[in-house]
């Protein structure tokens, strides 16, 4: 059943030819021979055998099942599962055990989705290339002295080396579409409020999104369509209804921005790649044409002025006093909160609060937080633009193949910049989706990004299915 699709497993389920057990079974053995990636926290095996049995026995006595039935799933460990253990990938959540389970995630297991178990993340969600976890590195899926992304890196190495069918990341700025690119899979994230934040560990609340890894177009676009929809526990999410077919028919048109497609930093093979996608597009009647996008160099600050200042707030809740990790060595309440968030963060994060607490001080809000509020608002607006005379836009996920890990641990500024093509999207609130397109001479992977106004989640689905069928 290796590479299947959920319509091909329940197909075989339905024939006889395969059990959920079954399923259960080959996902579990893909996890023991992918240990030495590091991918898998915690695997939920005998919970997952379980709920394969009671679906087993549903479907022998013709019993009603969800439409997600035969599907096993991993989630990042920022995700809340009733009962399950959740860390954010840091010491400072050690041993929690969530009371409750995440919006988005409830409707796949209302739907008989299957968890396999949590997959490791840089902490807090807070990287680029799964180095930074408590757990350690995980490395990439097709060459592993190669990074596999971040922060929802281990999520599409669990995917790539087939130890579940779909996973859930997270997206803040490019947290699913970076490492779908570096290991050749599918990642899409939704338009902001179109999936629930509720029960997610938040690192930027303005622009973390549930986001889906897989293997197959059609399985991604079920997952993510399942769990989108408002809910009464996340005063972000939209009222608006959940389109589930596309409106667009026949020819479509596509803008690229020209400073990206030809930069001098773009890896040839990226540009080479792109262009070629470009030029087949226009080959099957489609229109493609170069747009002009100058805020080009402001993403990344104001990406990470922003998000780091949100982390700054969202973090203050760990201190060592309601739950998670308590340093012994504190003596006074005042130690507890330093010797705690000392000993419990890891150093990014650490680098990240403390850039947060610096851009919202009193003397350097307006220089810093306040122009970076202006700077989103300006590229919000270029951006609308864009989509008034196109429907999509077209970039290169990343401007390079992932790096070997180890290689920018002392440079975080040019990890930082592997963001630039990718938090467009997580500025701006507008879905995107990462797809394989080649891989650079070595055999490394790296991906075509797509982009679409608010809300048109069905329309990037279909025109990603449209990419990959030709």
């Amino acid at each position: 059943m290796k590479g299947q699709n959920l319509n091909n497993i329940q197909a075989a389920i339905r024939q006889g030819e395969l059990s959920v057990t079954q399923v259960v079974n080959h996902y579990l053995a893909q996890i023991e021979d992918s240990l030495p990636l590091n991918i898998y926290i915690e695997v939920f095996a005998e919970e997952a055998k379980k709920q394969a049995q009671a679906l087993d026995e549903k479907l022998a006595a013709g019993e009603s099942v969800g439409k997600l039935y035969g599907s096993v799933i991993s989630i990042k460990d920022v995700i809340c599962y009733e009962g399950h253990q959740v860390t954010a990938a840091s010491k400072i959540l050690e041993g929690f055990t969530s009371q409750f389970t995440a919006t988005a995630l409830q409707r796949l297991l209302d739907e008989d989705a299957i968890v396999i178990g949590r997959t490791n993340c840089d902490e807090f969600a807070m990287g680029s290339a799964n180095e930074n976890s408590v757990y350690g590195v995980t490395p990439n899926g097709v060459n592993s002295e190669r990074v596999a992304g971040g922060s929802s890196g281990a999520a599409a190495v669990s995917v790539q080396q087939d130890t579940c069918l779909v996973a859930l990341g997270t997206d803040t700025g490019g947290s699913v579409r970076q490492p779908a690119g570096f290991n050749g899979v599918i990642g899409m994230k939704p338009t902001y409020g179109r999936v629930s934040r509720y029960g997610v560990i938040a690192y930027g609340s303005s622009f973390d999104q549930i986001g889906v890894l897989g293997q197959h177009m059609e399985d991604v676009g079920e997952f993510l369509l399942t769990m989108a929809g408002e809910d009464p526990m996340d005063c972000t999410s939209s009222s608006q209804p959940v389109k589930t077919e596309s409106s667009s028919q026949g020819q479509v048109s596509f803008a690229y921005i020209d400073e990206v497609m030809n930069h001098e930093k773009l890896h040839g093979a990226i540009a080479t790649s792109s262009h070629a996608l470009m030029d087949r597009l226009e080959s099957e009647g489609h229109a493609v044409s170069k747009v002009q996008f100058p805020l080009l160099k402001y993403l990344v600050p104001a990406y990470y002025v922003l998000t780091t200042a949100e982390a700054s707030s969202n973090l203050g809740r760990y201190d060592g006093i309601r739950y998670g990790y308590r340093s012994e060595a504190a003596d006074s309440i005042k130690n507890v909160y330093q010797k705690t968030r000392s000993e419990g963060f890891g150093s990014e994060v650490k680098r990240r609060i403390m850039l947060g607490t610096f851009v919202l001080s009193s003397g350097y809000y307006d220089a810093y937080y306040t122009k970076a509020q202006k700077v989103r608002r300006l590229v919000t607006e270029a951006i609308h633009e864009i989509f008034e005379n196109h429907d999509f836009l077209i970039l290169p996920t990343t401007p390079n193949v992932a790096w070997k890990i180890g290689a920018h641990q002392d440079d975080p500024v040019e990890v930082y910049l592997s963001d630039i093509y990718t938090v467009i999207a997580n500025l701006t609130g507008i879905p995107a989706i990462s797809l394989p397109l080649a891989t650079d001479a070595d055999g490394n992977p790296f991906g075509i990004q797509l982009m679409s106004k608010k809300f048109s989640e069905a329309e990037l689905i279909a025109v990603s299915e449209m990419l990959i069928s030709t």
